[in-house]
């Protein structure tokens, strides 16, 4: 089998003409990269601070910990992503859960 790519459509300008599919792939890259990392940042600031939080003496702190764990444990991760999107906003005061419901799309 003999392939032919066509490499220079990444070159090319979208339908949009305001850039080339390869500057939308290096975008969507670093966009990927920054959000990897900064959920990275979150779980491990988090992960600590609850981990700290369940070795501590006080019952009520250590209570609070194993609730917290248990929930994002037990719970399925497309039912929390459905809380986060749809409910919290809801739970905010009005100003921000409509300014966090009316964000455009990152494009």
């Amino acid at each position: 089998m003999k392939y032919n790519w066509h490499w220079q459509v990444l070159l090319e300008t979208e339908p949009g003409g305001t850039g080339t599919y390869l500057h939308y792939l290096l975008v969507g890259l670093a966009w990927t990269l920054a959000t990897a990392l900064a959920a990275w940042v979150i779980a491990l600031v988090l992960g600590a601070l609850v981990g700290t939080v369940r070795t501590t003496t006080a019952r009520w702190a250590v209570r609070l910990g194993n609730l917290y764990v248990e929930i994002f444990r037990n719970v399925p991760l497309i039912v929390q992503m459905f809380l986060w999107f749809f409910v919290v906003p809801e739970l905010l005061p009005q100003a921000l859960g409509d300014w966090i419901k009316q964000m455009p799309p990152p494009w």
